[in-house]
């Protein structure tokens, strides 16, 4: 998947020490690939592989020039992610951060900028159409913070493909899932050995999963692609998922009886999910912004309606076709949280 091509490139990966960023830097690496890393923390792993780590913050312009400087390609992973917190946070994070790599990589001569977004970017307050293509717009109202910033930082990745001498483009992926995932399975995991999962919906909602190392292809797959001048990939968005939706709750409840742990026992409908949602977010909202409520009105539509998309059009632009199934991606993820370390993250 995604073998090198032409001239070894020298690529910085933000967030790079994190779930899909240290997935992207080992597939570059492997591929002989020069990586740096732009990270907020140090990160172990990537010190083993001899990842030069640049520490700094995506708001530190000084820690973003530094990281920049040398490179010809961007992979921009790090974000604000979730569906609570501080409206400023995430302008600050996906917007103005992204902003100022973006000014940052023009300066310094970047050729490639390849964005993670989010099929969030088009699910605003009143859901979204599944099926549809990348035509779909950008809603009026967002129900989070996490949309709309993620949305508006990619209008201005893609404006800057004609704007600017960085070639850009953007991939969406939904549900990432694989091993080292600290989010879903985890979490899933978590709730329902405490008895807190409840399934919200009838079950028969669909949905896109992704399978982290199918992700990995797809940025790099756009990158290549981006390497080309006149590429059909630059200055547009790509929805990303496996061959076919899932039904969400089948997906859940085979991820838990792979992990053994204790199946989902309550179910609550959709709108009376929403409504709970929406009342724990105005009492929450007069709470420290540290506490999340346990659902939200966003978290409710994700969980009990259907989004899954059309995928052609990274197929046809870039050559991306999923090479992990998702039943095989399922069973490299169970075999992978059965180990030490993946049993460690999951009771941590």
């Amino acid at each position: 998947m995604g073998e090198r091509s032409g001239s070894t490139m020298s690529a910085l990966v933000t967030g790079g020490g994190g779930f899909l960023g240290q997935h992207i830097v080992r597939r570059l690496l492997d591929r002989g690939e020069k990586v740096r890393v732009l990270g907020r923390s140090r990160y172990p792993h990537l010190e083993a592989w001899s990842v030069p780590c640049v520490q700094g913050d995506i708001r530190d312009s000084k820690a973003v020039a530094t990281a920049v400087d040398g490179v010809d390609t961007i992979f921009h992973v790090a974000a604000r992610v979730g569906y609570w917190g501080r409206h400023q946070e995430y302008v600050e994070t996906n917007v103005d951060g992204t902003r100022r790599l973006l000014a940052a990589a023009a300066e310094a001569g970047v050729q490639r900028f390849v964005y993670t977004s989010t099929p969030s970017v088009v699910i605003g307050a009143d859901g979204v159409e599944s099926g549809g293509d990348e035509s779909l717009p950008y809603p009026d109202r967002y129900l989070s913070s996490y949309g709309p910033t993620k949305a508006e930082a990619e209008r201005a990745v893609l404006a800057a493909h004609s704007a600017t001498g960085v070639r850009t483009g953007a991939i969406r992926p939904h549900f990432v899932f694989g091993p080292k995932d600290p989010q879903i399975v985890p979490r899933l995991v978590k709730r329902a050995r405490e008895g807190r999962l409840a399934q919200v919906g009838d079950g028969s909602n669909l949905v896109d999963v992704s399978y982290i190392d199918n992700v990995v292809d797809a940025h790099i797959r756009l990158a290549d692609a981006l390497g080309e001048a006149d590429s059909p990939a630059g200055g547009k968005a790509y929805f990303l998922g496996q061959a076919e939706p899932v039904r969400l709750w089948d997906f859940v409840r085979t991820i838990l009886s792979g992990l053994e742990a204790p199946p989902i026992r309550r179910q609550l409908g959709f709108r009376a999910a929403y409504r709970l949602g929406a009342g724990l977010e105005g009492m929450y909202s007069l709470l420290p912004r540290s506490w999340e409520p346990p659902l939200t009105r966003m978290a409710a539509v994700i969980l009990g309606t259907s989004h899954y998309f059309d995928h052609r059009a990274a197929q046809r632009d870039f050559g991306y076709t999923p090479q992990v199934s998702t039943e095989e991606g399922l069973d490299r993820t169970f075999d992978w949280f059965r180990s030490d370390e993946g049993r460690r993250l999951l009771n941590g």
